[in-house]
């Protein structure tokens, strides 16, 4: 009886997804240096918390505060004014609907309180670095942007009568993005990323859980926010395969999935979002 293992093959397919995994995580160690910093996901960063910093300060002033550590006080305290968020761009249908479209957007970019903008910053740090070193600068802002927007659209459509801020849903629209780039590269993984994914599953459900038990949490924003990133993952997922005719000259494997070549679906994501919203202000608008 011939007692030597058994050796299993691996197909090609296989073999071109594992290399296009480990190139993903790895391909911007062989850009400059200023390439390798996440720099969109630090500005977005920066400017959101320097928003609710502005937001903050007037919510004091509006309750009375005077000096700075009464300001300090009102802002460990977590209180929130609806009429400053509202002033400064917070989702309000009746005045989107009177023509302030861009409250389709400056929503993203606003919280609440400390406690809001101190998780969902520090979500999307942990999330945003390592996701932007995988798709790149400019792939990532637009499907941050993206679906940040189409969470909007959701709350306004789905939540007319609630004032909404807050960066979360763009937050589970990048957890949507890894989590197609993890399905598309789950060859790659130990035991075909099923364990991964119910890590994804698992994380997703708990925190979609959280949100239907805690008051005033826009799950419509949430969830349109993940379903989007899923289908915009897709999409536009780094996938590597091996360079031919004059680009194997130069790289030895090509992203089929990059902007310079997706561009015109990078275009239609862009007009199928303003039908989107089109669609929603002519429905909710009666």
């Amino acid at each position: 009886m011939n007692s030597s293992p058994v050796i299993q093959s691996t197909s090609p397919r296989t073999l071109v997804i594992r290399e296009s995994y480990y190139t993903a995580l790895h391909y911007y160690q062989g850009k400059p240096w200023f390439a390798r910093i996440s720099w969109v996901s630090w500005i977005i960063t920066i400017v959101t918390v320097a928003t609710w910093c502005f937001t903050a300060w007037q919510v004091a002033l509006a309750a009375g505060a005077q000096g700075t550590r009464a300001i300090i006080a009102s802002v460990l305290s977590n209180a929130e004014n609806s009429d400053v968020l509202i002033a400064y761009g917070a989702k309000d249908n009746e005045l989107i609907l009177r023509g302030q479209y861009w409250r389709f957007i400056t929503p993203i970019f606003l919280h609440a309180n400390l406690l809001h903008i101190g998780l969902n910053m520090l979500n999307f740090l942990i999330l945003g670095i390592i996701i932007e070193r995988i798709f790149g600068h400019l792939r990532f802002l637009l499907l941050y942007l993206v679906t940040g927007i189409i969470s909007v659209i959701a709350s306004f459509y789905f939540e007319p009568q609630e004032i909404a801020v807050g960066a979360s849903g763009a937050i589970f629209g990048i957890v949507g993005i890894y989590s197609a780039f993890v399905l598309m590269h789950r060859r790659a993984l130990r035991a075909n990323g099923i364990p991964a994914l119910l890590w994804l599953v698992l994380v997703i459900g708990v925190n979609l859980g959280i949100d239907f038990v805690i008051p005033n949490v826009d799950n419509y924003a949430h969830i349109s926010g993940l379903l989007s990133g899923c289908l915009l993952g897709w999409i536009f997922t780094p996938y590597f395969v091996p360079a031919s005719g004059k680009e194997s000259t130069r790289l030895r494997w090509l992203d089929t999935h990059r902007l310079a070549r997706r561009w015109p679906l990078a275009v239609v994501t862009i007009v199928v979002t303003l039908l989107l919203a089109i669609m929603a202000l002519r429905f909710a608008g009666g």
